[in-house]
């Protein structure tokens, strides 16, 4: 998938929850693709969809941030933006490792999707208009809209 719809999928996912922590679950959502890069600059050439994008990391990363003290959900955020990345890349043809001692790549939902199609649009896009309707139930039966919150209130 392209980095827009990763990002499209983890903030509005995350907007629903917490919504000051979208910019962290932004930044992880685009991470296991640029920690391929580092990897690149710092001389260990990695193939794409290897070792940054095995779902055993990610959800195990997330645990650990969500049982030990993570100052304000900061580093579950950016797990959770890194896990949305590898499971949303298992819906594509290529699919992901799940675990680092995996031979085979692993797919959800047959693997039908590819990258940069119409369908991986309509998933994000899919995705994205739920939340929307979540987040508005939110407001309407809890007086609390995390999408749109009236930050402007608070100044005073």
């Amino acid at each position: 998938m392209r980095w827009f719809s990763h990002m499209l999928i983890a903030g509005s996912t995350t907007a629903v929850i917490a919504p000051p922590l979208v910019p962290v679950a932004l930044l992880g959502s685009t991470a296991p693709d640029w920690l391929e890069w580092i990897n690149k600059a710092c001389g260990n050439r990695i193939e794409h969809r290897t070792t940054t994008h095995i779902v055993l990391y990610w959800a195990v990363a997330l645990a650990i941030a969500l049982g030990v003290w993570d100052y304000h959900g900061i580093l579950a955020a950016f797990a959770y933006g890194g896990l949305t990345h590898v499971l949303a890349d298992a819906l594509t043809i290529m699919g992901v490792p799940l675990t680092p001692f995996s031979d085979r790549r692993w797919n959800l939902m047959g693997g039908r999707l590819r990258t940069g199609d119409s369908g991986e649009l309509m998933v994000a896009g899919g995705i994205a208009v739920v939340c929307f309707f979540i987040a508005g139930q939110l407001h309407t039966t809890s007086d609390f809209f995390p999408v749109f919150y009236p930050w402007g209130d608070l100044y005073e």
